[in-house]
C-alpha cells in the first residue's frame, strides 16, 4: 500500500505551526497539530492525468465506470470496497443504473462522505445523505453508508464520524502502512469555483492540517456547520478522481475557470486554491466546456 505523497506529507515543525499558522479559527482539538508546509506554488498537473470528454453525459458514464472498476478490483482483492463521495454535482454523475447494475457490490461496500452539513439526515434540501438516497442509493441495496447523528454540533459530529471510520476493519477500510491514514479504494471529489474541496476553503487553517492530524474536521465557516475529510485523507485514496461538467444554478458559467486554476495555474498554492493539493494524485475528468480555459496540451 502506497505511502502519502510528499506534497501532503511535508510538515512544519510543531513549534512553527502553532506559532504562526494556527489562529483561533481552527477547532480547539486541532490547534496544536502539525500542519502542511504549503507556502510554495504547486507544479501544474501532468497532462496525462487530465481527461477531457465531449459532454456531461460522457463524464457521468466515465465516473460510474470508474466506480464499477474500483469496486470489482477491491472486492476481488479483499472482499470489500471503500468509496468516498462528496455532495454537489458528483451526486448527479452517479445516477444511472446501467453501468452499476449487476456487479454484486452493494453488500460489500462502505460509503463515506467527503463532507456533509451538520443537519438532520433526512433534510432533503441540505443533507447530502438524503440527496444521495433519493438520487441513487435507494437502488444500492445493502451499502454500508457511514452517516452522522444529524445534529448541528460540528465538533461532536466530526469526532463521531472519525470514530465510526476508525471502527471499520482494515478489510472494510484499509490503512496506509506508514501514516495510518484511511485508504479509500476510490475518492470522488468536486471542486468549487473558489477551489474548495470537501469543506476545505481557501485561506483557512483546516486546509493545512497534516497527515498526522485528525481524519475529519468540523468547519464552522457557514451556518449550519459541516464536517470534512482532511486533504491528506482525500489524497491517500488508492484512486482520486476529480470530476467537473455542465452548468448549474450555483455555477451558471460552469467550472472552466476553476479547472484552470486547479490544474494549471502555476501561482496557486493549497492556501489560495485548496484543490491544487490534489494535483499530484488525482485523475481530472471534465467535459469540453469545463476544459475550455486550459492550455492546448490539455485539450489535444
Amino acid at each position: 500500500m502506497r505511502s502519502s505523497r510528499s506534497v501532503i506529507a511535508l510538515l512544519l515543525p510543531l513549534q512553527v505551526a502553532t506559532a504562526f499558522l494556527v489562529p483561533n479559527t481552527l477547532p480547539v482539538a486541532a490547534r496544536s497539530l502539525p500542519l502542511m508546509a504549503t507556502l510554495e506554488a504547486a507544479a501544474p498537473t501532468p497532462v496525462d492525468q487530465v481527461i477531457v470528454l465531449k459532454d456531461a453525459q460522457a463524464v457521468g458514464d466515465t465516473v460510474r465506470n470508474l466506480v464499477k472498476e474500483a469496486a470489482d478490483e477491491a472486492i476481488a482483492a479483499r472482499g470489500y470496497f471503500a468509496l468516498a463521495i462528496p455532495g454537489g454535482s458528483i451526486l448527479k454523475m452517479l445516477v444511472g443504473d446501467d453501468i452499476l447494475q449487476g456487479i454484486g457490490w452493494t453488500s460489500r461496500t462502505t460509503l463515506a462522505y467527503v463532507n456533509h452539513k451538520c443537519v438532520a439526515m433526512d433534510d432533503a434540501d441540505l443533507a447530502t445523505h438524503a440527496k444521495a438516497c433519493n438520487l441513487f442509493m435507494n437502488k444500492w441495496f445493502g451499502v454500508n453508508a457511514i452517516v452522522m447523528a444529524g445534529t448541528d454540533d460540528g465538533d461532536a459530529e466530526a469526532a463521531s464520524y472519525e470514530a465510526k471510520l476508525k471502527a471499520l476493519s482494515e478489510a472494510q477500510l484499509p490503512r496506509d502502512a506508514s501514516t495510518g491514514l484511511p485508504v479509500f479504494d476510490l475518492a470522488l471529489i468536486g471542486v468549487g469555483d473558489d477551489g474548495h474541496v470537501g469543506s476545505l476553503y481557501p485561506n483557512r487553517d483546516e486546509v493545512l492540517v497534516g497527515s498526522d492530524g485528525p481524519w475529519v474536521l468540523p468547519v464552522a465557516m457557514k451556518s449550519p456547520p459541516s464536517i470534512t475529510l482532511t486533504l491528506p485523507v482525500m489524497a491517500a485514496a488508492k484512486k482520486v478522481v476529480v470530476a467537473a461538467c455542465g452548468v448549474s444554478d450555483k455555477y451558471p458559467q460552469g467550472k472552466s475557470e476553476g479547472m484552470r486554476r486547479a490544474i494549471a495555474d502555476p501561482t496557486e498554492t493549497i492556501q489560495t486554491f485548496p484543490a491544487v493539493g490534489l494535483r499530484p494524485v488525482a485523475t481530472w475528468i471534465m467535459d469540453e466546456p469545463a476544459a475550455s480555459k486550459l492550455g492546448g496540451d490539455y485539450n489535444s
